[in-house]
């Protein structure tokens, strides 16, 4: 199957150019105010639309931040210590969850001590707008034709402009599933009973991990690292151990939450 030619730009005005892989991160934005604002009159949280309005800033600069940092750290320092006007090319590409989750992270603090809340009280009432903002990420991925998976003869296989003339998986489709509808599925499923503090956050952290550890068998290594350790790449060094933490977290939050009980 040949991906069909889709422009990355999907609006030019003169010299100004609006990208599919931006507007995901616009409409994922959007869509985090409203899910927030919902969540936090649904538990009574006395968190009007401007303190919403003041969260969503806070994480989104933490994400973008966050994800441009922890790709030139985690991906590719050697380049950008060579080009180092090129770390503010946000527009050629190149950001990093693992970082973004960092960056969102530090945001998270500092927004909830301005806003008097508990961290993972914030984490917990935000923490279902992930999946909306990774699932539209990965399908602009897969508008752009990068990130591809390796080479299949499965039916399904696409045939990438940027990866050669055999088929590949749509690697950037199977993460948007998993971390997109599935994800969001087992945190609504989650967030439905009273649990302790934290217990959403960390089912996130490791839901995430271990759906980026498998699909990275099928996603192609970056070509500028490779395989490390044997077969794994460094986006599944960096995710078992999150799969790892947030099981960990959770065993130990529930079984807190039940003996104060």
């Amino acid at each position: 199957m040949q991906l069909p030619h889709i422009d990355p730009v999907f609006l030019r005005i003169g010299p100004l150019e609006f990208r599919w892989y931006g507007l995901m991160y616009i409409l994922g934005f959007i869509a985090a105010y409203f899910i927030v604002l919902r969540r936090a009159r649904k538990r009574s949280l006395l968190l009007s639309a401007d303190d919403v309005a003041d969260i969503i800033f806070y994480l989104a600069v933490g994400v973008i931040l966050g994800g441009r940092l922890g790709y030139i750290l985690f991906y590719n320092a050697p380049y950008y210590l060579e080009h180092p006007l090129k770390i503010f090319a946000v527009w050629e590409g190149g950001m990093s969850f693992h970082g973004g989750l960092i960056g969102v992270v530090l945001a998270g603090l500092l927004v909830a001590r301005k806003k008097r809340l508990g961290f993972f009280t914030l984490a917990d009432l935000c923490v279902l707008t992930a999946p909306v903002g990774l699932g539209l990420g990965r399908l602009g991925n897969f508008i752009n034709g990068e990130l591809y998976g390796r080479v299949t003869d499965m039916p399904w296989g696409v045939v990438f402009r940027e990866g050669g003339p055999m088929p590949r998986h749509p690697s950037q489709l199977y993460e948007a599933i998993l971390e997109g509808p599935v994800l969001f599925i087992i945190l609504m499923v989650v967030g439905r009973k009273e649990r302790p503090a934290g217990v959403a956050f960390w089912t996130f952290v490791s839901c995430y991990g271990l759906f980026r550890f498998f699909v990275e068998f099928f996603r192609e290594p970056d070509s500028q690292l490779g395989f490390i350790m044997g077969p794994f790449s460094m986006g599944q060094l960096l995710s078992f151990p999150m799969f790892l933490l947030g099981l960990a977290m959770v065993l130990i939050i529930t079984k807190k939450g039940k003996r104060t009980e």
